[in-house]
């Protein structure tokens, strides 16, 4: 038995993207990490995943799933849809859109509802962010808001909270908010139920602001937790960034923007969403750079539109044709149903293990397991994907040849 430990890896099992991880391969296959972390030991694995290519459910070779996939794909021109989940690199992902181009489709990604009320927060209003590099060395005071990273990152607390701070000369201050059942870290300053959050939110900003003097009587601990935002030197909201509740996302999304604003006014401050992992960002990332909007893109009038109100996972009876490329994992129940209603190829890891019977299926590595390249951290940093064992083929080489597969746009069926 051979055993050997790569050092420096970057984890993809939450959207901090811890990059000092070190893996011990046992005759290739990941047999432990440090330091533990149960999202990152579920996100490796063992590092093996499947390495099949099916044309309907029959083993082929890859000249002939290509072939079979630009088959079914060519004549959904105009009416395609383009899933990009997670598990790409940057690289695979560019090659996915420009094969969304080719298609004039349309482009959805595993954006969850909750992360995208947020980005759209910041379309609307701006949104004062920053890296995770500045929490952890300017920000004195960090207020969780219905937000336990515990359970959702595990190392936010070691990596950003609990170190030195190179501008922070004393003791952090550690808030949290209770929102419903979601907690944070510490003891609750103040207990709120959901349907209070959006007022509260209003009222705190307000206070800040100097145009409420105090709190109505119900909520005369907003004046305390006032005073302690505006007299800290660097404010750090800690916030979800994930959620299906799409009504109740957009209002916290909202006020907290407006909050984070108003508190760049008496001090300083950054908002950060807990965004899930896989490169999520990065998807969000590159489609931004190469069509102009996140998701809910279409290139279906020859120049890509945006319409983030109708997502096309759930518009998928819109469809010719469906082209999911990553980990069809993302997908939530009720859009696997209809994409086994819909024409489908899947390219990517456990494409064959897909339950909604694709035409054809081709699976690839992971990356940042069998793939190196580029991911984006929650707060848009690139950081370098290092392959640690090896698999059948790259997601980036496979979407790139379906590309050359398809041939120029208009070359039909």
């Amino acid at each position: 038995m051979s055993t050997h430990v790569v050092p420096d890896v970057t984890c993809l099992g939450c959207g901090l993207l811890c990059d000092d991880v070190a893996l011990a391969l046992e005759d290739g296959r990941i047999a432990g990490m440090a330091p533990h972390c149960d999202l990152g030991r579920a996100w490796f694995g063992d590092g093996q995943v499947p390495a099949r290519i099916l044309v309907r459910d029959v083993p082929a070779s890859f000249d002939a799933a290509l072939a079979a996939a630009a088959t079914l794909l060519r004549p959904a021109e105009g009416r395609a849809l383009v899933v990009l989940g997670p598990g790409l690199t940057t690289s695979a992902v560019r090659a996915g859109i420009a094969i969304a181009d080719r298609l004039g489709a349309t482009v959805d990604t595993a954006t969850s509802p909750g992360a995208a009320e947020g980005i759209l927060a910041g379309q609307r209003r701006g949104r004062a962010s920053s890296t995770l590099g500045e929490v952890k060395n300017r920000a004195d005071l960090v207020l969780f808001w219905g937000a336990d990273p515990a359970t959702t990152h595990p190392r936010f607390i070691e990596r950003l909270v609990a170190t030195k701070g190179t501008h922070v000369p004393g003791e952090r201050t550690l808030l949290s908010v209770r929102i419903g059942e979601w907690g944070g870290p510490t003891a609750p300053v103040l207990t709120l139920d959901e349907a209070q959050e959006a007022g509260t939110l209003a009222v705190l900003r307000g206070m800040v602001l100097g145009r409420l003097a105090s709190p109505p009587p119900e909520q005369a601990g907003l004046a305390t937790l006032a005073a302690q935002l505006t007299a800290a030197s660097y404010v750090a909201i800690v916030a979800p960034g994930e959620g299906r509740d799409a009504r109740r996302a957009a209002l916290r999304a909202e006020g907290l923007t407006a909050l984070a604003q108003a508190l760049n006014g008496p001090t300083r401050c950054t908002l950060i969403t807990l965004r899930d992992g896989g490169n999520r960002n990065g998807v969000e990332s590159a489609l931004s750079w190469q069509a102009g909007y996140p998701f809910a893109v279409s290139f279906g009038g020859g120049a890509p539109t945006y319409d983030p109100g109708a997502r096309g996972l759930h518009e998928l009876w819109r469809a010719d044709a469906a082209l999911v490329l990553g980990d069809w994992r993302a997908i939530d129940d009720s859009a696997l149903a209809a994409l086994a209603e819909v024409p489908s190829v899947v390219v990517g890891p456990r494409a064959s293990e897909a339950p909604f019977a694709p035409g054809a299926a081709i699976d690839t590595g992971v990356a940042g397991i069998h793939e190196g390249g580029v991911a984006y951290r929650m707060d848009d940093v690139p950081l370098p994907l290092t392959p640690v064992v090896d698999g059948a083929r790259t997601a980036a080489m496979t979407i790139t040849a379906l590309a050359e597969a398809l041939g120029p746009r208009g070359a039909g069926a």
